[in-house]
């Protein structure tokens, strides 16, 4: 049964994020903040939260590797500047390290008499927002692939990579589906890279999450999208039940015109991995 690995130090795990960049990003959702911004928001958020996860007494410990990679006018590129510019996967610990500033947010807090009031937090930021461009998703997913048949190499028995892809539209340069089999066949002794797929809308139409099949999906781009995506493992399952999704033996890691409540969800779930040591 693959998935099943204990992530350790010596036994890491890695988290791809693969985020469109286009200029169809800068597209308002109904939150009143660009699609782009949005998710460069939650993307900071959950990096924060790998690193709470990663903490203990002595310090963070590198349980997990973490590497974005944004495609947009520029092809595709490291998704981090700065220290962590040089290369697309870091283990946690660099992570924490190398934020690229430090922002002061306002944070609405329940006050304890039936109110609520703002507070002031620090907000970490490691990946900035950008739209413009085309979508050279398969540029994308090509990179992806170079970056975790590496990393499978070096780490035969560790709980195997996921790539979290976030996008809003149709690829330009090609069909992806091909090379997304092609990355869903890289794998570990503990089973093959998960890839799961979440789109960004801003129509406002109800939410498609964690399908079971195409059927009843409404275009062919939704079809496409779900093909792409790995099948939930069973403890995403029972993550996923456990935040009042709807799933079963057959759904697969896919969103489909996910609002701002949706891309948290998606990313909370597709950073569950197995058992920490």
């Amino acid at each position: 049964m693959p998935y099943i690995a204990e992530i350790s130090r010596s036994n890491p795990t890695a988290f791809l994020f693969l985020v469109d960049q286009s200029g169809s990003m800068d597209d308002k959702m109904s939150s009143g903040r660009s699609k782009a911004q949005q998710v460069a928001d939650v993307l900071n958020r959950t990096l924060a939260t790998l690193i709470t996860r990663c903490t203990k007494s002595e310090g963070t410990r590198n349980y997990f590797d973490i590497g974005v990679i944004g495609y947009g006018a520029n092809g595709a590129y490291n998704g981090f500047q700065g220290a962590l510019g040089s290369s697309v996967l870091h283990p946690i610990s660099a992570i924490e390290a190398s934020p690229l500033r430090i922002e002061e947010r306002q944070k609405k807090m329940d006050d304890g008499a039936g109110g609520v009031v703002e507070q002031s937090i620090k907000f970490p930021v490691w990946f900035e927002p950008h739209a413009s461009g085309g979508t050279p998703m398969c540029q994308a997913i090509t990179k992806a692939a170079e970056e975790l048949v590496a990393w499978c190499d070096s780490h035969p028995n560790s709980y195997p990579p996921t790539v979290l892809h976030i996008t809003d539209g149709e690829s330009t340069d090609g069909d992806p589906e091909e090379l997304a089999t092609q990355i869903r066949q890289i794998q570990t002794g503990d089973g093959p890279v998960l890839m799961f797929n979440l789109h960004v809308s801003t129509s406002g139409a109800n939410p498609v999450e964690f399908p079971a099949a195409e059927t009843g999906l409404p275009d062919a781009y939704a079809k496409l999208l779900f093909r792409m995506s790995s099948p939930l493992p069973d403890h995403l399952i029972r993550f996923a039940q456990e935040k009042g999704f709807k799933v079963s033996m057959e759904s697969r890691g896919f969103m489909f015109n996910a609002d701002a409540v949706q891309i948290v969800d998606f990313f909370d779930i597709g950073t569950r991995a197995s058992q920490l040591r």
